[in-house]
């Protein structure tokens, strides 16, 4: 089964809630715009029953360069992560 598009996934919440797409698609991108926000400012933005997004600060690492096999300096930054609830993963696996 090939992945589902967001065109797909418009169309088929859509279908389940009895909104418009363009009611879902603006739902999803004031979704979305809101987790970024709250990921940037909080650090982390829960979707329940789903996960969270969780920022990460990584520590500075030795890393080895695959095409030369030198070793080089990563730095530190931050990252983002999603981390997956219970819930989320009982039910998928």
């Amino acid at each position: 089964m090939a992945k589902m598009t967001k065109s797909q996934m418009l169309s088929a919440l859509a279908e389940k809630t009895g909104l418009s797409k363009k009611d879902v698609a603006n739902f999803m991108d004031s979704l979305t715009e809101m987790a970024y926000k709250e990921v940037k400012g909080a650090g982390e933005f829960v979707v329940p029953g789903i996960g969270k997004l969780v920022k990460v600060h990584r520590k500075a690492r030795m890393g080895r360069n695959p095409a030369t096999g030198q070793e080089i300096q990563i730095p530190a930054k931050t990252v983002v992560k999603f981390r997956v609830s219970k819930s989320a993963k009982d039910a998928v696996l």
